[in-house]
C-alpha cells in the first residue's frame, strides 16, 4: 500500500476511490521514476529491486527505511521504483511484461486486492522453506500479530490457501472518526461502542434538525462505504473463499436500502457533488467521517484531533469492517532471492515498528500498534483499528478483482442514489460478478 493520494472517497474533485488510493505504507519519488537508496554496495554489490504500485509520496521516510536497513546489511543495495497503473490487473501485467524482458523485480509491495492476481499468474516464490529455516525470527513476528492476520495472509494469498507466498505488512480497517463536539452541540450524548443502525439514524435526524449538519457521507467506494454497511449486517460481496458472489443477498439488499435512506432523508450529502468530508468534519457540519488510519495526517493538519473519538461502525446484526493489508513476496524470477528474503525479514522485524507506527496504515505487530509513536497525536480510541481485526472481513479480491470492484461500485452508486431499484440493481450486478468467475 504505497502512499499514493489518500482519500476518504468524499472529496470535491471526486478522485479515484480504489482502496489503493486510500491506504498508504511506503513512498517514493515522482510517478514512474526509480529511486536508489544511498547505501553501500559498490562494484559487485547485491542490488535488490523493490517495486510498488502507485504514484509517489513520503520520500524521506522511504530513504530512512533503506538507511536503517543498511546499518545492519551494508552489503545489500536497494533500488525502489513505482509503477503507475489503473488497477491491480494492469499492475500485474506491467510486472509480467518486465519479467518477460528479463527485468524481474525481487520484492513487490502488493495489497490484498492484488495478491490473488499475482499468485494466480505463477509469479511468486513459495516462502515456506525460508520461514522454516529462519523459524525463530518468523515465530517472533507471528507471535506479535493478531492471529487473524496470519490466517488471512495464508488463506487468501493463494488459490489453494496452503502455500505461503507473502509476509504481511501494515493493514487498514474501517471505523468512524466521530466529532464529539458536534454531537454535544446537537444535545446528544457521545455514542458508545455498541451503537446500532437505529441509534445512528436517530442521531442523524437530531443533527440534521438541530444543527443542519450531516451525519455521514455515503459513496460508492468499495472499501470505505460499501463493505462496512454489508459487514455490519452479516453480508459481503462474495462468500468466504471468493468463489460465489453474494451481492444480492437479503442482508446486502437491506444494507443498501439503509444507506439509500440516509441520502433520501438528508442525513448524508448526495453522492457526486462537492463535499470535502474532513473539512466539514472540522467545521461541525459533518458528525462522522468514515475512514481508516490513512486520514490521520489530514485531520492533524485541521487541528481537530482532541475533538474526535474512533468508534466502530454502527451495527445491525454485529460488528463489521473490511480489512486489507500490504504483503511482500519474492518474485519467482528473482536472481537475488536470499538478499530479497533478508530485506523482507527486516520489514517484519521489531526494528520496523517505528516505520509502520508513523505511517498511514496500522502496524502489523501488536507491539507497534500499542506504541507511543502510534498513539501520539491520534484520536481517543485509535487502538480500535488494530483490535477490529478480530471481527474484520478481508476485502473480497478474486483473480479478477479490479473488474469485480468496478461492477460493485457502479451498482452501489446507482441504487443508493436512486437511479435504479435496489433489488434489481444488486441482482443484475451479482449476475455480472458470477460471469467473471
Amino acid at each position: 500500500m504505497s502512499p499514493v493520494t489518500r482519500t476518504t472517497g468524499f472529496t470535491t474533485n471526486r478522485p479515484s476511490i480504489t482502496r489503493r488510493r486510500a491506504l498508504g505504507l511506503l513512498g517514493g519519488a515522482a510517478a514512474g521514476t526509480g529511486l536508489t537508496a544511498c547505501s553501500p554496495g559498490g562494484p559487485g554489490g547485491d542490488e535488490v529491486q523493490f517495486m510498488y504500485y502507485g504514484d509517489a509520496q513520503s520520500l524521506p521516510r522511504y530513504q530512512k527505511l533503506f538507511a536503517d536497513f543498511n546499518q545492519i546489511h551494508p552489503e545489500i543495495k536497494l533500488k525502489a521504483s513505482n509503477v503507475p497503473a489503473d488497477n491491480w490487473a494492469a499492475f500485474a501485467n506491467a510486472i509480467t511484461t518486465r519479467i518477460a524482458g528479463g527485468l524481474s523485480p525481487d520484492v513487490v509491495d502488493i495489497a490484498t486486492e492484488g495478491q490473488r492476481i499475482f499468485a494466480s499468474k505463477g509469479l511468486l516464490e513459495p516462502l515456506d522453506p525460508y520461514i522454516e529455516r529462519d523459524k525463530a525470527e518468523i515465530d517472533d513476528f507471528f507471535a506479535d500479530l493478531n492471529p487473524s492476520l496470519k490466517e488471512y495472509n495464508l488463506r487468501y494469498g493463494s488459490a489453494e490457501g496452503t502455500t505461503t507466498y507473502f509476509m504481511p505488512g501494515g493493514f487498514n480497517t474501517m471505523a468512524l472518526y466521530v466529532n464529539l463536539d458536534t454531537f454535544r452541540k446537537a444535545g446528544l450524548e457521545p455514542p458508545d461502542d455498541d451503537w446500532t443502525w437505529d441509534d445512528f439514524r436517530a442521531a442523524g435526524i437530531a443533527l440534521r434538525d438541530r444543527l443542519d449538519a450531516f451525519l455521514v457521507p455515503v459513496s460508492e467506494a468499495y472499501f470505505v462505504s460499501v463493505m462496512p454497511w454489508l459487514t455490519t449486517n452479516g453480508a459481503s460481496t462474495f462468500n468466504g473463499d471468493w468463489t460465489v458472489p453474494t451481492f444480492d443477498s437479503e442482508p446486502a439488499i437491506e444494507a443498501a436500502r439503509f444507506a439509500k435512506a440516509l441520502i433520501d432523508d438528508g442525513l448524508s450529502p448526495k453522492p457526486g457533488g462537492e463535499f470535502d468530508a474532513p473539512t466539514q468534519l472540522a467545521r461541525g457540519k459533518l458528525a462522522c467521517l468514515p475512514a481508516g488510519r490513512w486520514v490521520l495526517s489530514q485531520l492533524q493538519d485541521l487541528d481537530i484531533i482532541k475533538s474526535l473519538r474512533i468508534l466502530p461502525w454502527p451495527q445491525r446484526v454485529g460488528r463489521g469492517t473490511p480489512v486489507g493489508w500490504d504483503a511482500f513476496p519474492i518474485m519467482k524470477e528473482s536472481r537475488k532471492k536470499e538478499q530479497a528474503w533478508t530485506f523482507i525479514k527486516f520489514l517484519v522485524s521489531r526494528q520496523c515498528n517505528s516505520f509502520f507506527a508513523t505511517g498511514s496504515s496500522v502496524p502489523p505487530r501488536l507491539s507497534g500498534a500499542t506504541s507511543a509513536e502510534y498513539l501520539e497525536n491520534a484520536p481517543e480510541g485509535s487502538k480500535l483499528f488494530f483490535e477490529s481485526m478480530e471481527y474484520a472481513t478481508p476485502i473480497p479480491s478474486p483473480n479478477r478483482g479490479p473488474e469485480a470492484q468496478t461492477i460493485i461500485e457502479e451498482a452501489w452508486l446507482s441504487v443508493v442514489s436512486g437511479t435504479r431499484d435496489v433489488v434489481d440493481g444488486l441482482k443484475s450486478a451479482n449476475e455480472r460478478l458470477r460471469g467473471l468467475l
